[in-house]
């Protein structure tokens, strides 16, 4: 909060962004309003759940366009500029006679370039961040950015919904479209005022290696920070539990009445709320309360929460997991913040983009990973062996770090 207040360029940078995820967020629920209308509903629902998680996978590879990327400011701009066109082309197509499958595809895609587009701007907007605030406050810079942007996120929802009952699909493209118009006037902004104050400033490096040289070089200089890279795979997997928890859950309460608050589907938005709020405020609260506080003891303290959180769900109290998953969700909207600076810290800032792009990648695979395996030997099974098998790895994950970490004390 302290360096938003006090570093304007940061702050404007943190609105640009909130500014564009809020239209980008009004227009999902758009898409997946209008798609949900078609006859064939599940898999136009299917396709937008694809085409938006595929570019997640491929961070690596904009971060590595990204760290090879020039006048970065300058391209952040231009991105932005055409993801307003794109989505100001949308707005046309929705106002046209064009409509049903036909529509959905060419928007489908649209958006999917758009996405594409996001991811690029994303990596080149890290080191960027960093040279902002530094390294020592990138921390608490990202995870106050990233709370803030979780809250927006859920209120864009509400506000989507609501929205949607007055307000044509074209009209939601073409707000979206501002969004990205305004940001990207933003970043200009941003972009004048740094050119200024750094007149002498000597050209900036970029990485010149090729995509197999890079991540080699990324993982090499990961591997050197003692327990980095453990920690990263650690982090990975506690990120996927934590995915998998709301729809083990989602199947417990469908079978346990006395775990419902009123009925079911309010005590789903309950547990998705209190996820998302202990998120929010880890990244945004938490960041600074536990600055100084070592990585490797949050993340022992995370998996505390993973498998007290298994067996308050076993023993069917809702009120002890809701409190846990708060719980949990605070310690994870640390973590990421957090493993970013020590990320910063380590690598080289000519691959700093693409060795980011590369944890992302390894942390978003995770969550589909990890839920597929425990929803699977929950349906093929009993619920109760998942939740027992999520206690079991939660056991070896809080050995596998004290060992790190006794290790690493050792060595110092």
């Amino acid at each position: 909060m302290d360096i938003f207040l006090r570093n304007t360029n940061y702050r404007k940078f943190s609105l640009a962004s909130w500014l564009s995820s809020a239209g980008n967020i009004l227009f999902y629920l758009a898409l997946m309003t209008y798609a949900s209308r078609l006859k064939n509903y599940s898999l136009a629902l299917s396709l937008i759940a694809i085409t938006e998680s595929l570019p997640n996978l491929i961070q690596s590879l904009s971060g590595y366009l990204a760290d090879r990327t020039k006048n970065k400011y300058h391209v952040i701009v231009w991105l932005a500029i055409i993801r307003f066109a794109l989505y100001l082309l949308v707005g046309l197509l929705f106002a046209t006679n064009i409509s049903g499958w036909n529509l959905v595809l060419l928007v489908i895609g649209l958006n999917f370039i758009s996405d594409l587009s996001g991811k690029y701007s994303g990596g080149l907007q890290t080191p960027l961040i960093v040279s902002l605030v530094g390294e020592n406050e990138m921390s608490e810079a990202q995870g106050f950015t990233n709370g803030i942007s979780q809250l927006i996120t859920m209120i864009a929802q509400f506000a989507g919904s609501g929205l949607l009952l007055f307000m044509s699909y074209s009209g939601l493209a073409i707000v979206n479209a501002i969004t990205f118009l305004v940001a990207g006037i933003i970043y200009a902004n941003i972009g004048m005022n740094v050119k200024k104050q750094e007149v002498n400033k000597q050209p900036e490096e970029v990485n010149t290696q090729k995509f197999g040289a890079t991540i080699v070089s990324s993982l090499k200089q990961v591997k050197q920070a003692n327990g980095l890279l453990t920690i990263v795979l650690v982090i990975a997997l506690l990120n996927g539990l934590l995915s998998t928890v709301e729809p083990l859950i989602s199947i417990v309460l469908a079978g346990n009445k006395n775990m419902l608050i009123g009925n079911y589907s309010f005590t789903i938005a309950v547990v998705s709320t209190v996820a998302a709020i202990g998120m929010a405020s880890g990244s945004a609260i938490g960041t600074k309360i536990f600055k100084n506080t070592s990585l490797f003891l949050i993340v022992l303290a995370d998996t505390i929460a993973t498998i007290t959180l298994a067996i308050a769900i076993i023993y069917g109290n809702i009120f002890a997991s809701l409190f846990c998953l708060t719980i949990l969700g605070f310690l994870a909207g640390i973590v990421s913040p957090k493993l970013l600076q020590w990320l910063v810290t380590t690598v080289d800032r000519k691959i700093l983009s693409s060795s980011v792009g590369l944890l992302n990648t390894i942390l978003v695979m995770a969550g589909p990973l990890t839920t597929t395996v425990f929803t699977s030997i929950a349906s093929a099974t009993d619920i109760t062996y998942a939740l027992y098998g999520i206690i079991i790895l939660g056991i070896a994950v809080f050995i596998a770090i004290s060992i790190v970490l006794l290790k690493i004390n050792k060595a110092v």
